[in-house]
């Protein structure tokens, strides 16, 4: 299976990131329907292979665009097998080690700057994301473990609740025994 009309599908989903709140939250995605990481006998394990990742901020559940007056900065990445579960803006603290490219078990990371941040500081980028560690196509990141969580890390409150969502392109795809061990191996928190 790969990249193609006939085997991707989308998953999603998304979370509300508090106003006036530090630190961060994560929103988790259930995959055992697509993981089967046992080979028994001639079958083979099964791996869910991520294509490619699609973030939104928006100002409200319905997709609002967001405010030109919001000062709020975050970074937001998918990391596989974390098992930190639906955590609401604060629980989460530790984060930011998780959003290191060495982190084995980040799938995509990016941040993002409200508009009136950008007024503020010269150096930040131009458009109001900043994908930094995305999939490919060509090589997607393959996960084996039971589980994806929408991490994210507040770095400048936000004025207003904002939701961030997530749509990951993904397939399932077969994996021999060599490959699933070597995956399983590298997959761990």
């Amino acid at each position: 299976m790969g990249y193609n009309i006939k085997d991707v599908f989308y998953l999603s989903t998304s979370t509300d990131i508090a106003a006036s709140t530090s630190n961060g939250g994560s929103a988790q995605l259930d995959l055992s329907a697509y993981i089967d990481p046992i080979a028994r006998g001639r079958t083979k394990g099964t791996g869910l292979a991520i294509y490619k990742v699609h973030w939104i901020v928006s100002q409200a559940a319905n997709g609002e665009p967001i405010d030109d007056a919001e000062t709020g900065t975050f970074r937001a990445g998918v990391l596989a097998g974390a098992g930190f579960g639906d955590l609401a803006t604060g629980a989460l603290t530790a984060t930011s080690a998780g959003f290191q490219a060495t982190n084995s078990l980040l799938v995509s990371e990016y941040d993002w700057y409200g508009p009136k941040s950008m007024v503020a500081n010269a150096n930040t980028p131009v458009s109001m994301m900043n994908e930094t560690l995305i999939p490919s196509t060509e090589v997607p990141y393959v996960v084996v473990r039971d589980n994806v969580c929408m991490v994210y890390e507040v770095g400048d409150h936000f004025q207003t609740k904002h939701t961030l969502s997530v749509r990951i392109e993904c397939a399932q795809i077969t994996l021999d025994q060599a490959t699933l061990n070597q995956l399983l191996r590298t997959q761990t928190v």
